[in-house]
């Protein structure tokens, strides 16, 4: 069998496709294509997909994977259009290789946060204030049940300016299978004193603990 990593986006309306849909939507458009997929054995066989860190129904993301093996060694330059053509719009993959790093690996992922609010210089304002606190600590949900955390040396703010719409930030997160800080933690923490009328969401990157590219 031949280990495969097929890296791909998901925007558009295909941000409120939920995972267990994506698992179906790349179960079917790989079926149709007639790759050479292996399945596993037993009593109920089914397509061998594993992704390696999902994200959060509601979000955007350049930089989403899926692991996979062949039966065969396949052609990885012929592979992203025969799945395109079988996708759903708003998912696209964009590139197919061998797996170069372990999905334990993953630590870090940069997010774009685009908040539509009016008054641009307050928020900016009081989000700066916010993020400059010694701690921030917010109630994040575990397997375990509830558990008060401070999210303060996991994240790490790259930029912030403001746009026609409102205030666009660049942030890096803690995103490994030990730490796993979801942007909407930060954000619900945050008492902004102003309406905002809408935050969007998309992961751009992911990366290792050495900050190397997730590959």
């Amino acid at each position: 069998m031949n280990k495969v990593r097929m890296f791909f986006s998901k925007e558009g309306r295909a941000k409120y496709i939920s995972h267990l849909d994506i698992n179906r939507c790349f179960s079917r458009a790989l079926k149709r294509t007639g790759l050479p997929i292996w399945y596993t054995e037993g009593f109920n066989t089914h397509m061998y997909l594993t992704f390696p860190l999902p994200i959060s129904l509601g979000y955007e993301s350049e930089y989403e994977c899926v692991d996979m093996k062949f039966t065969e060694t396949p052609d990885f330059d012929n592979i992203p259009n025969m799945v395109n053509e079988c996708l759903p719009e708003g998912l696209k993959v964009f590139k197919v290789s061998e797996p170069n790093m372990d999905q334990k690996e993953i630590a870090w992922a940069d997010y774009e946060i685009k908040v539509y609010c009016e008054d641009k210089n307050n928020f900016m304002s009081e989000f700066n204030n916010f993020i400059n606190l010694q701690e921030i600590k917010v109630v994040k949900k575990t397997k375990k049940g509830e558990k008060e955390i401070d999210i303060k040396p996991h994240f790490e703010i790259s930029s912030i300016e403001k746009q026609d719409y409102g205030v666009k930030i660049i942030a890096k997160f803690a995103t490994g299978i030990t730490i796993n800080i979801n942007p909407t933690l930060l954000l619900d923490a945050f008492k902004f004193t102003s309406d905002i009328e809408n935050i969007l969401i998309k992961r751009l990157m992911v990366y290792n603990e050495k900050m190397e590219v997730f590959c």
